[in-house]
């Protein structure tokens, strides 16, 4: 089995670790050679640990141009969000950790829940293709999403146009409230986003094999510890099982 796992996850040899910088909770720097530092990178060189081979970081700026090499050959597995709409071209692990995803609120629009968002002429901007604007993709039916090019564009547009609401991870955004003087955080999240290992689909041994390892590695403290060693942990989550 562990063979057959090797030629599917390291086929040239080693791995080939695709890493989303754009999520500042999991890539918080670089290593002095310029690689990614943080939870992403370490739970990459984790799993290449585990199968003795040697890795290869690949950074990406946005999770959507991970995603679309998944057919490039370029990458054997990626760290990014699982989420439906990538799920149907990419095998993902059970997540190794979670975070909320909520809005900014802009005041005097009488919106106080999550179904108040979703209404006719409320405009939410949001990071294009981020994991949390896809869920919105999905499931907003009325009110109209703005797309920004990355997450700290997403807040430019909510400020410079004045929109009514800012999708975001809860924890930019608590940074971001400190730079608005009419916001306020909507406390329900509307979805969890889960970061997880992915994969080329068509092989059930390394399906297996990544969702052993990162339950193995949550069950021995391993995650957390990378929680805490990168200050992340609180804004990060442990998946509850």
């Amino acid at each position: 089995m562990i063979k057959n796992v090797i030629k599917h996850l390291a086929p040239k040899g080693y791995i080939r670790a695709a890493i989303n910088l754009s999520n500042f909770l999991l890539v918080t720097g670089k290593e002095s050679n310029g690689d990614p530092q943080g939870v992403s990178p370490d739970m990459a060189r984790a799993l290449a640990k585990e199968l003795n081979v040697d890795i290869k970081l690949i950074s990406f700026n946005r999770p959507g141009e991970l995603a679309d090499t998944i057919n490039d050959d370029v990458w054997d597995i990626g760290n990014i969000a699982n989420e439906p709409a990538r799920a149907r071209s990419i095998t993902f692990s059970k997540p190794y950790t979670t975070i909320e995803s909520t809005f900014l609120i802009r005041n005097g629009h009488n919106i106080k829940t999550l179904q108040d968002v979703d209404k006719k002429g409320i405009k939410i901007a949001v990071a294009e293709r981020s994991a949390y604007d896809l869920w919105l993709t999905e499931n907003i039916k009325n009110a109209d999403l703005i797309r920004a090019k990355s997450i700290d564009e997403s807040f430019f547009i909510f400020q410079e146009d004045k929109h009514e609401v800012l999708a975001g991870l809860r924890p930019k955004l608590v940074d971001d409230i400190k730079k608005t003087t009419d916001c306020f955080i909507l406390n329900e999240p509307f979805t969890f986003i889960n970061q997880s290992i992915g994969i080329k689909p068509g092989n059930l041994d390394a399906e297996n094999f990544i969702n052993s390892f990162v339950k193995k590695h949550i069950d021995n403290g391993f995650v957390k510890n990378l929680l805490t060693k990168y200050n992340v942990l609180g804004k990060l989550s442990l998946p509850k099982n």
